[in-house]
């Protein structure tokens, strides 16, 4: 039978202690049946570690035998310091305390010395280490490290035993899901994600037909207490997760966040975390919580396979775009999957994953009637077969873009015979289609709907190639040829005769085209071709060419030659007499072009030019843009002189006096000082809006009254590598110009963006992050690009 007033004894390194039974300050840890003092039980106690200090036993009225000597205790009082070794307790070395009987221990009444020797206290003041706790209860409470113990026991019988503190969390995941899904899809919800990891996790799993419906709220107590009826809503949200943000517990917070908030409609993540990546179990979660998502774009994770995709399309079957680019994990498995539940898809993009093939892109023609874009980059299982599926089933199909496959001319004739609403057409990096394959998909009679088609590395486009596809387009009207290098003069000719619809051509990396090629393009499409571009063509060589008296190019608005170093005066004389209706001239890269062919086609220009760009025509001078000043000044609105050097403050001082449209300048690494700014600064009708002194080292500190006044107008400003300006000027004109701005309640000006260089001080970077604008004004940005010399 149990003894009522139990005590302990403790060995430590500072002596023994008597302490009163507390069931709140010890815990039973090393018996569980009663100890005799028996030789065996002493033997198993010898065997028991003492690495992690002291065991507790009870003591009953029954154990007070004289073979019972000591027990070792824990109590939250005795630090591991004091543990001591089997050695101590059972050991008989000298200079150790011996053991106390049983009988002396039950018989203590606390009235005498229960040491023979005297007092265990040298200092009599440290009797004051026993704190009363209660009316019954005296603990010897030296200083210490914080208990171990914390939980609360009861002394039932003979053993103590822990009692378990009674909270939610001891609920099964089964019963806290039952609950959570009795909650109104609003702040309550969001609220209980927010307690730990495991109950947003369970938030996160629960569908939308799992919700239960509450019958007693009303639609006045929904409105009022702002819950959102629908769960998952209409989809007007949209999300972003890219790098060590994409985790799964942020995918089932946004899961949750977005369900009474109007719905998630748009989730793009971009690349995983390292550590804690994105899985299935994250998709999961949002297939669940976000019924209403419409687009979805994976990119570059490795970590997501088919079972996260087949989540997404057993629960969003709105989904209405798909982009999956460089998931290695992803098979045909998933496609199909999101062929049979999303029939609502519109756009599929594939770049980088080998393991996509024929069957998915099947499944995809087949169950998805209304898509309308397809792109397949890079797909090495992806061949004729997938696109012969794709394209014999999907009748409303309009955009296709095709890159770096292995299908052959197969491929393009299913095209050509079955895109009967294709409108745009991407072909790029096809090695192995041939001239065949372009000349059958001209002649298939499929793209009479195409306008757009681009082509780009493919070495079966020919001239007869080209010019089938000319032929069996009939309202083509934008072409953009790149890296065609079987593409000749008469093949380029034929195709511009054949496509009578054309438009817009571009020609880049075409180094078969000569300048009898690029004047037959004008002469053969003079009726409604508005725009060509010529780019980095190296067969462009500079030639006096004799032409025949022929009506000009009337139609043409916009002409393009950049870094094509054989287009000199020559060509651009002939160009100025042919199109006397250009709005849009650039000219950039043209080391050969000086004044006498710019000069010619400044001149021949009826409509007024709008926007010239002649950045890198390193030999024009200020008499270019003197004629263009007074020729076009009155509808010049952008004009481009980066790296002119030859240009000067006369350029600026024409420009002040008559292009009062002009809203960008960029004068960058031009020979311009003070003075031509305050010349633009004097102006009285100019405009400006965008103004780069980029690499103009002669503009010093004595601009700053100019700028400041320009500052009026101003929405960017682009002073970097201007040495001659120091740091104080900058935060001055800083200063002056959010000034400026502000006090103009007309002016709203927009955030361009900042350009900090390394060698910015962290005092001015964090000066210019800290302005903000007064509560009276619009919101006004600027955008001040500098360097610190």
């Amino acid at each position: 039978m149990s003894h009522s007033g139990l005590w302990f004894v403790v060995f430590g390194g500072g002596g023994r202690r008597i302490l009163q039974k507390n069931p709140t300050l010890f815990r039973y840890i090393a018996c569980r049946k009663p100890f005799s003092g028996s030789s065996s039980d002493l033997q198993t106690f010898r065997q028991l570690p003492f690495s992690h200090a002291f065991f507790l036993s009870s003591i009953t009225q029954r154990h007070t035998s004289s073979s019972c000597s000591s027990f070792l205790l824990r109590s939250p009082f005795c630090s591991p310091s004091r543990v001591l070794s089997s050695r101590t307790l059972w050991g008989s070395s000298p200079g150790f305390y011996s053991p106390v009987p049983m009988s002396k221990v039950l018989g203590f009444s606390g009235g005498d010395d229960f040491c023979p020797g005297g007092s265990i206290y040298a200092n009599p003041k440290e009797a004051s280490f026993f704190l009363p706790l209660g009316p019954q209860v005296d603990v010897y409470f030296p200083p210490r490290k914080r208990s171990r113990v914390n939980a609360p026991f009861v002394f039932d019988g003979e053993w103590f035993e822990q009692k378990q503190k009674t909270s939610i969390e001891a609920l099964p995941d089964e019963c806290l899901f039952e609950i959570f899904r009795r909650l109104p899809a609003g702040e309550e919800r969001s609220a209980c994600a927010c307690v730990s990891k495991r109950w947003l996790m369970l938030l996160s799993s629960i569908c939308k037909d799992e919700i239960c419906a509450m019958k007693n709220t009303s639609a006045e107590n929904i409105e009022k207490d702002g819950y959102d009826v629908e769960f998952g809503g209409e989809g007007y949200l949209s999300r972003n997760l890219e790098g060590k943000k994409a985790t799964d517990v942020r995918l089932a917070a946004i899961a949750v966040g977005t369900a009474s908030r109007g719905g998630l409609g748009k989730l793009s993540i971009r690349g995983s975390n390292i550590c804690r990546g994105v899985t299935s179990l994250g998709l999961r979660a949002v297939a669940h919580g976000c019924p209403s998502l419409k687009s979805f774009s994976l990119w570059n994770v490795s970590t997501v396979g088919d079972e996260g995709l087949i989540e997404i399309a057993n629960g969003c079957h709105q989904l209405e775009k798909l982009d999956l680019c460089k998931c290695p994990a992803v098979t045909d498995k998933a496609l199909v999957a999101i062929a049979k539940n999303c029939q609502n898809l519109t756009e599929l993009s594939l770049e980088s994953c080998p393991n996509v093939g024929n069957e998915g892109l099947r499944a995809i023609g087949k169950f998805c009637p209304n898509l309308r874009s397809v792109t397949i980059k890079d797909c090495t299982g992806v061949s004729d077969q997938g696109i012969a599926g794709l394209f014999s089933t999907s009748l409303v199909l309009t955009k296709v873009k095709l890159q770096a496959l292995s299908v052959s001319d197969l491929s393009l004739a299913v095209i050509g015979h079955y895109g009967k609403s294709v409108t745009d057409l991407v072909l790029n990096c096809l090695p192995n289609v041939s001239e065949k394959g372009f000349w059958v998909m001209g002649n298939g009679s499929g793209l009479q709907k195409l306008k757009s088609l681009t082509v780009a590395s493919c070495r079966g486009v020919t001239d007869i190639g080209l010019e089938a596809v000319g032929k069996g387009c009939p309202n083509l009207k934008i072409a953009h040829l790149h890296k065609c290098a079987f593409l000749s003069d008469n093949g380029l000719i034929s195709f511009a005769k054949a496509a009578s619809s054309l438009e817009s051509l571009r020609l880049e990396e075409c180094h078969r085209i000569t300048q009898f090629g690029f004047f037959g393009v004008l002469f053969n499409c003079g009726a409604k071709l508005k725009s060509i571009s010529l780019v980095r063509c190296y067969g462009i060589k500079d030639m006096n060419l004799v032409l025949p008296t022929i009506s000009p190019c009337e139609s043409l608005r916009s002409l393009t030659i950049c870094n094509c170093p054989g287009f000199g005066n020559a060509s651009l004389s002939v160009l100025g007499k042919l199109c006397p209706k250009l709005q849009h001239v650039e000219l950039s890269g043209l080391d050969g072009v000086t004044d006498a062919g710019v000069l010619p086609l400044l001149e021949s220009s009826e409509a007024g030019l709008v926007k010239v760009n002649l950045s890198g025509c390193t030999n024009v001078t200020d008499k270019v843009v003197s004629s263009l000043a007074n020729l076009h000044g009155w509808t010049l609105e952008n004009l481009n002189l980066d790296g002119c050097k030859k240009i000067s403050d006369a350029s600026l001082m024409a420009i002040a006096e008559n292009c009062a449209l002009l809203c960008d300048l960029d004068v960058s690494k031009c020979s311009i000082t003070d003075a031509g700014i305050a010349a633009l600064a004097h102006a009285q009708q100019i405009n400006l809006q965008i103004l780069s002194l980029s690499g103009c080292a002669l503009v010093s500190d004595r601009s700053l009254p100019a700028l400041r006044k320009l500052g009026r107008t101003l929405l960017g400003l682009n002073i970097q590598h201007c040495n001659a300006i120091n740091s104080g000027t900058v935060d001055m004109l800083v200063e002056l110009l959010w000034r400026s701005s502000s006090s103009s309640s007309s002016s709203i000006i927009q955030l361009l963006g900042s350009l900090f260089p390394e060698s910015a001080t962290t005092r001015q970077e964090q000066q210019l992050r800290a302005w903000k604008n007064p509560t009276s004004a619009p919101t006004p940005f600027i955008s001040l690009r500098f360097s610190i010399p």
